[in-house]
């Protein structure tokens, strides 16, 4: 499906609409057709470049916006018949008009900037897709869904892909973890292991895997991102010792602050542990411990059980040992890319989450097919390719 701006949108809703109602209830809507509505929605409305610049834009899309909430006005006319206000390219043309139109205070119906929409979850980027979401990733921008592929690494064995699951785009991948973990429990699939990038886990997500399914999460979770840690100067949190039976934390010149509190970010529960101002002034290392002229320092920690979680990981993740188990997970990128190339993943050839869904369920049994084949024939894998020049300097650092 082709990804339309927000002009484009608004005018292919409104003419979606108007064809339904052409078709369905045209005794009410010829009443309503202006003399310059066959030309403006009279065939697909495809806008590339609107001259003027985006004064010019906001005008045309005020155009539309007029005309559009002229049939909406009279389909919530006492008169007209309930049944037409359901109508599905009707809503869609309601909610788009929701989205990207309001009343100024003089009660004129204005195009909304850019920056006043709703969430990307809550409006969709074509009226003949209403499940179609924009996303943007890694610097990748789309309209469309995101795709989770599970498969099995067991040596001596092909891999193949256990699960699948399809979101709309805006959904991150780390909210698919626990989903992925139940399916998988549910079908007797379960691993003992089940790595992942980043992006899938957090210190809450390695205690459930552990605690519901018996599985090990196993991924890079993000290091201390403390302006002291990332520079390198300073007191980083991990130089902080804590008691937890007494909630407090003990600074590396001995200073200990008062009993934590706890507050939530976005959902999470922390523990803000905060030093007195008068030890944190007189300390000769203030300077390198915090950029606050005034305050005092503190520290916001996970509760103990995730604190440990996450001390433990980051550990964990500089050890030679970890770095060889995490190096499985690269097989799932040959998986996507394989799947990608091969079998056109990113272009669904369908409308809807359901249907995209069986799209990519499709797609990971061909996958899996060619694979097993493979397996049986013994047919020798392919080897990941190199530049010459990338082989020379390895063999010269060899």
């Amino acid at each position: 499906m082709r990804r339309l701006s927000r002009l484009e949108l608004a005018g292919e809703s409104l003419r979606a609409a108007l064809e339904e109602l052409a078709e369905i209830a045209p005794e009410l809507l010829q009443p309503l057709v202006e003399p310059e509505w066959d030309k403006r929605y009279g065939r697909k409305i495809e806008i590339r470049k609107v001259p003027g610049g985006p004064e010019a834009v906001t005008e045309r899309a005020e155009i539309f916006g007029r005309d559009g909430q002229k049939v909406l006005a009279a389909l919530w006319s006492l008169d007209a018949p309930l049944r037409l206000r359901t109508l599905p390219q009707v809503e869609i043309l309601r909610q788009v008009w929701v989205h990207h139109y309001y009343w100024d205070e003089q009660g004129q119906l204005r195009w909304r900037d850019g920056h006043a929409l709703p969430p990307a979850s809550l409006r969709f980027d074509s009226p003949h897709d209403t499940d179609a979401h924009y996303c943007t990733k890694n610097g990748n921008e789309w309209s469309g869904y995101r795709v989770h592929y599970t498969e099995t690494c067991e040596e001596q064995r092909p891999e193949i892909v256990v699960h699948v699951a399809t979101t709309i785009a805006p959904v991150q991948d780390g909210q698919l973890t626990e989903q992925i973990h139940d399916d998988l429990a549910q079908a007797a699939l379960a691993p003992a292991e089940h790595v992942v990038d980043a992006a899938y886990i957090t210190p809450a997500r390695v205690q459930r895997a552990q605690q519901a399914h018996g599985i090990t999460l196993l991924g890079p979770i993000v290091a201390d991102h403390s302006q002291q840690a990332k520079s390198g100067e300073g007191f980083g949190k991990s130089a902080f010792t804590i008691d937890w039976d007494l909630r407090q934390a003990t600074c590396p010149r001995g200073k200990t602050s008062t009993p934590a509190r706890a507050f939530r970010i976005k959902g999470h529960e922390y523990l803000q542990f905060r030093f007195a101002k008068a030890d944190c002034l007189a300390c000769p290392d203030r300077r390198p411990c915090t950029a606050s002229a005034t305050r005092p320092r503190s520290i916001a920690l996970l509760p103990q059980p995730l604190h440990e979680i996450q001390v433990q990981n980051r550990l964990d993740q500089q050890t030679e040992q970890w770095q060889r188990r995490y190096a499985v997970r690269s097989g799932i990128e040959a998986t996507l890319s394989q799947t990608v190339r091969r079998n056109g993943l990113r272009r669904t050839r369908y409308r809807g989450l359901a249907k995209t869904h069986v799209q990519h369920v499709l797609t990971a049994m061909a996958c899996n097919l060619t694979r097993t084949a493979d397996w049986i024939a013994e047919t020798p894998r392919g080897r990941t390719r190199s530049s010459r020049f990338h082989t020379l300097c390895t063999a010269a650092a060899g």
